[in-house]
C-alpha cells in the first residue's frame, strides 16, 4: 500500500514547507493539505522538489469561516464568490502541480443549491480539464458537520452523472462514509470507476486507523484486490505528536 499524509491533520502544528519534509522523513509516499493560500506556492513547490513527494490534492477555500462558511459551491445567489475560490484553487494547483481539488459545497439544501452545484462543477471541471487537474467531490457526515449539502455517496454519484464530465470524482473518505453508509467493502468495489481519491481514519473518533470499528486491514486488501495502486490518504487526528502516531503505517506496507 502506498499512503499519503493529510498535513490539515498531520503535523499540522508546522509550517507546510516544514509539514511536508516531516511526511517524507515518515517515510510517506505523497502529500495533500486543506487550505495552502496564505503560503506562497513557491515555498511548497521547494519543499515538494526537495522531497520527491507530489501534492495529491487541495480544497477550495470555504468562504467566510468567522461568518460559519463551510464551502460555497452549491450556495445559490454566491456563484461569482464560488467561482473565484474555483479559479484560484486552480492557479495554486498548477502552481505546484496537484492533481485534484477538492469542491466544497457549503451549508444549503434543496434542487436550486443542487443546480446551483452543477453549474459550478461544470465550470471548475472545463477550466481544470486542460492542466490533466481532477474536481473532487465529498459526502461529508451530518454528525461532525450538520447542515453540509453533500451527505452520502449517492447524491454525490448522482451529481457526477448529472454534470457528466470525466475529470469530476468522487473523494471517498472511509470515516465519514461509514458514518453515514457503512457497507465499505461493497461501496468501493462498486464505486471505484467514480472514486478519484481515498482517506481513512478510525471511526468512530477519526483517530489513527489502528483501532474503532472499521478493519483496515480488509479494507486495504480488498482495495489491493480491485488493483487500486494510488497512495490511499490517511486524514486522521492523532492523540498526540504524530510522529507517535505512525505504528500502523508499517505494518499495513506488507499488504500487497
Amino acid at each position: 500500500m502506498k499512503f499519503s499524509a493529510n498535513l490539515g491533520f498531520l503535523w499540522n502544528d508546522l509550517p507546510l514547507p516544514e509539514a511536508i519534509r516531516a511526511a517524507k522523513a515518515a517515510g510517506f509516499d505523497a502529500v495533500e493539505c486543506h487550505w495552502p493560500y496564505d503560503i506562497p506556492a513557491e515555498h511548497i513547490s521547494k519543499a515538494l522538489t526537495e522531497t520527491g513527494l507530489k501534492m495529491l490534492g487541495l480544497n477550495t477555500r470555504r468562504g467566510d469561516v468567522a461568518a460559519g462558511d463551510n464551502g460555497l459551491s452549491a450556495i445559490p445567489g454566491r456563484e461569482a464568490e464560488a467561482r473565484a475560490a474555483i479559479d484560484e484553487a486552480i492557479n495554486y494547483a498548477i502552481a505546484i502541480g496537484a492533481a485534484n481539488i477538492h469542491a466544497m459545497a457549503g451549508f444549503c439544501s434543496g434542487e436550486q443549491a443542487q443546480a446551483t452545484f452543477c453549474a459550478n462543477l461544470r465550470y471548475a471541471c472545463e477550466k481544470a480539464a486542460p492542466h490533466g487537474i481532477t474536481i473532487l467531490i465529498e459526502p461529508l457526515n451530518t454528525y461532525d458537520v450538520p447542515g453540509y449539502f453533500l451527505t452520502t455517496t449517492n447524491q454525490a454519484i448522482g451529481i457526477i452523472k448529472a454534470v457528466g464530465l470525466p475529470n469530476l470524482k468522487l473523494m471517498f473518505d472511509c470515516y465519514h462514509v461509514q458514518l453515514m453508509e457503512g457497507d465499505l467493502s461493497r461501496r468501493i468495489e462498486r464505486l471505484l470507476p467514480h472514486i478519484g481519491h481515498i482517506q481513512f481514519a478510525s471511526v468512530p473518533d477519526r483517530g489513527a486507523p489502528d483501532h474503532g470499528e472499521l478493519n483496515y486491514t480488509h479494507l486495504f486488501g480488498v482495495l489491493d484486490g480491485l488493483g487500486y495502486s494510488a497512495p490511499v490518504g490517511a486524514e486522521y487526528k492523532p492523540d498526540g505528536p504524530t510522529e507517535q502516531s505512525l505504528g500502523w503505517m508499517n505494518q499495513w506496507r506488507e499488504i500487497t
